[in-house]
């Protein structure tokens, strides 16, 4: 039988009683309603006396050093709808989309039933560990991770929590990549045979500028200065889903905007491309979709269809694909591109900084660490140098 309600007053400010079901109640003053002038009393609940007492206790004296915190009463899900729904105003299309999908697919279902105040360290590190026993990689529950951090931080900042569970947890370690860039003699083969295809240019210029897909398919004729062999890059093309406007230009992936000084011979296949998209006009006709007249001509596409309309990636990378199949490298990305002008720069004596410069990284460091291997090739050059420094003492 469920003991007697029992109320006394407790150390301090405050009352603890025990409820009819056994369990102890603490009560204690918070302030008043701004509106109603009424105090606002708030409670704690425990299995014994002392434990309520302890709680009420540390209650007191939070609100006697100016430092209570009201814990939410919403779940990790309702805050995630919130800050997804409010709170990405800052954010990329891209990144807001990707968000959204990882929130949906892996942190809800774990964590959003979760009171947003119980939510632990510990619970969500048995959710990492989760991801990763069901072969998620180790990058992948990283981004995740750094998701949920975000979500949590805005919570913190907005007066939901006290502070943010997720930056006590340990991630796993990243196993970095290698790259596959080209080599010389595919390069060389590269050039021999998408030499004729359709999207020659774009592979090329792709090839020896560094330029990122979305880049060079999004380059447009106002960005290529001739007189002084310059591509300024400066925005991207993305491809979107029709409800969200199909394809449309969008910022850098760091916003921001860098020159490009080209090699001569790439800017003479960009003036070749120019004389080339006239023709493929003229040849369209009626059927043209691209510039309709000088004015629009010079902020058109650099890169369309025959009939003046934007390229598509995936279009992009079939082309890429065959020409890859015959050089010998069928696994090779169009992304790899990016990859094999950045070691041949560094191979033909460019520096880091140059390098980071033209391929649009937000550091030195980030290219550092990309490309921070060593060709047998620059080995023996360093040597050489060496040894020509030597015999000339």
């Amino acid at each position: 039988m469920a003991r007697k309600s029992n109320t006394r007053a407790a150390q301090g400010s405050g009352s603890i009683r025990q409820r009819a079901d056994g369990t102890w109640e603490a009560r204690y003053c918070v302030g008043k309603d701004p509106g109603t002038g009424k105090q606002v009393r708030k409670s704690v609940y425990g299995k014994t006396q002392k434990e309520v007492r302890e709680k009420l206790a540390q209650a007191v004296a939070a609100l006697d050093n100016g430092d209570y915190f009201e814990p939410s009463k919403m779940t990790f899900a309702q805050w995630l709808d919130i800050w997804t729904a409010e709170y990405m105003g800052d954010k990329k299309y891209l990144t807001v989309k990707h968000y959204k999908a990882q929130v949906e697919t892996h942190i809800k279902p774990s964590l959003g039933a979760v009171k947003l105040s119980q939510l632990q360290p510990h619970t969500i590190q048995q959710f990492y560990n989760g991801l990763l026993k069901n072969g998620l990689s180790a990058k992948s529950v990283r981004n995740i991770h750094g998701i949920t951090t975000k979500a949590l931080s805005t919570a913190v900042s907005v007066g939901y929590l006290r502070n943010n569970p997720a930056d006590r947890v340990t991630l796993p370690r990243v196993e970095k990549k290698e790259i596959h860039p080209l080599t010389d003699e595919q390069v060389k083969d590269f050039l021999q045979i998408a030499t004729g295809d359709e999207y020659e240019i774009i592979l090329k210029v792709i090839l020896f500028t560094g330029l990122r897909e979305s880049e060079a398919i999004g380059l447009t004729w106002d960005c290529i200065d001739f007189q002084n062999g310059t591509v300024k890059v400066c925005k991207q093309l993305q491809k979107r889903p029709l409800a969200d406007g199909g394809f449309a230009f969008a910022p850098l992936k760091n916003d921001k905007t860098r020159i490009l000084k080209v090699a001569p011979s790439i800017m003479a296949l960009l003036k070749r491309r120019q004389a080339e998209q006239v023709e493929q006009r003229f040849i369209a006709g009626d059927l043209w979709a691209g510039w309709q007249n000088e004015k629009e001509r010079k902020t058109a596409l650099v890169f369309t269809t025959a009939t003046g309309g934007n390229l598509s990636p995936q279009t992009v990378y079939n082309h890429y694909k065959k020409v890859a199949t015959k050089i010998g490298a069928p696994d090779s990305r169009v992304h790899d591109l990016r990859h094999t002008y950045a070691v041949l720069s560094l191979q033909n004596g460019d520096d880091i900084k140059t390098v980071q410069g033209n391929l649009g990284h937000a550091t030195a460091a980030f290219t550092l660490d990309v490309y921070g291997h060593v060709s047998e090739r620059m080995k023996d050059d360093s040597a050489a140098r060496m040894e020509a420094y030597i015999n000339a003492i």
